[in-house]
C-alpha cells in the first residue's frame, strides 16, 4: 500500500486523478525536426526486491526529472477501471491506436499469457509511454514497452538487509517481517513467471543494477540521472560533489 492510500479505494482513486494531472502537465520534448515522431517518450522502469523501498526511491526521481511514477497500485486501478482508460486515451489518434495494438499482438505472439486484465494493464502503459515521459514501477513493464527504448532499472539487497527494512516500516517483529518479505516476493514472482515466463530471468534484462544496501538512495537516484543525461535523455545539472573525484 501507498503512502497516503490506507483510507481505501477512495484514496487511491484521488491518487489516481491527481497522478494523471501530473502527467498531462508534464512536459513533452520535441521531437527533431524532420525526425519521425518516437514509438514512445522516455521513460524508466523500475524492478525491485521486496524490502529495498522501490516506492521512495521512484518518488524521488519522478520529483528530480519532472517526470510522473506509475507504481503497481495505480497500475492495477487504471487496468481495472474503463473511465480512467477513456481519458488515458482521449488524445490517442489512429496511428497511436495502430501502434498499441501491434505491440499488443507482438506481446501475445513472444508468448505473453492472454488474460483480460493482463491486457488491459499492457494497453494502459503502452498508451502512458506513448504519449508522454514516466516512471514505471513494478508490474514487468519493462517486459512491455520496446527494448530498444528507455532505461531499465533493477535495485536488489541481501534478504536480511530487507527484512530489517520492512520490519522498521511496517512496525512488525523481525519473524513477521521476514514472512511478509518472502510471501510478497513470491507473489510478485508468480505474477512475472504467469504473464512472461522464462523472460523472466534473462540476465540481460535490465540496463542497470543498483544494491541498495550498499549504494545509498540518493546515490542511486544520481547515478540513473547521470545514465539519463550522459544518453542525452535529460538536461540535468550536475549537483554538487557529484560525480565524486
Amino acid at each position: 500500500m501507498l503512502p497516503g492510500t490506507r483510507n481505501g479505494s477512495a484514496d487511491l482513486a484521488r491518487l489516481v486523478e491527481k497522478r494523471l494531472r501530473t502527467w498531462r502537465a508534464a512536459p513533452r520534448p520535441p521531437a527533431p525536426r524532420g525526425a519521425p515522431r518516437p514509438e514512445v517518450y522516455d521513460f524508466v522502469t523500475i524492478s525491485r526486491m521486496v524490502g529495498t523501498n522501490g516506492y521512495g526511491l521512484a518518488a524521488a526521481l519522478g520529483k528530480r526529472l519532472g517526470w510522473p511514477v506509475f507504481d503497481r497500485e495505480i497500475l492495477h486501478v487504471m487496468a481495472r477501471d474503463d473511465r480512467l482508460r477513456e481519458r488515458l486515451y482521449e488524445e490517442l489518434d489512429e496511428r497511436d491506436v495502430g501502434w498499441i495494438e501491434n505491440m499488443l499482438r507482438w506481446l501475445l505472439e513472444e508468448g505473453i499469457h492472454k488474460e483480460r486484465y493482463f491486457h488491459r494493464l499492457s494497453e494502459t502503459i503502452l498508451a502512458l509511454a506513448r504519449q508522454g515521459p514516466a516512471i514505471f514501477l513494478g508490474r514487468g513493464a519493462d517486459l512491455i514497452l520496446p527494448r530498444e527504448r528507455g532505461l531499465r532499472v533493477s535495485l536488489v539487497a541481501p534478504l536480511e538487509f530487507r527484512i530489517r527494512n520492512i520490519a522498521v516500516r511496517e512496525g512488525l517483529s523481525e519473524p513477521a517481517a521476514r514472512k511478509h518479505v518472502t510471501r510478497v516476493q513470491a507473489q510478485r514472482d508468480k505474477f512475472l513467471r504467469t504473464h512472461f515466463g522464462a523472460r523472466l530471468e534473462n540476465p540481460a534484462r535490465h540496463d542497470l543494477v543498483i544494491n541498495v544496501a550498499a549504494i545509498p538512495a540518493s546515490t542511486a537516484i544520481e547515478l540513473i540521472s547521470m545514465t539519463l543525461r550522459l544518453q542525452g535523455v535529460v538536461r540535468l545539472p550536475w549537483r554538487r560533489g557529484w560525480p565524486p573525484r
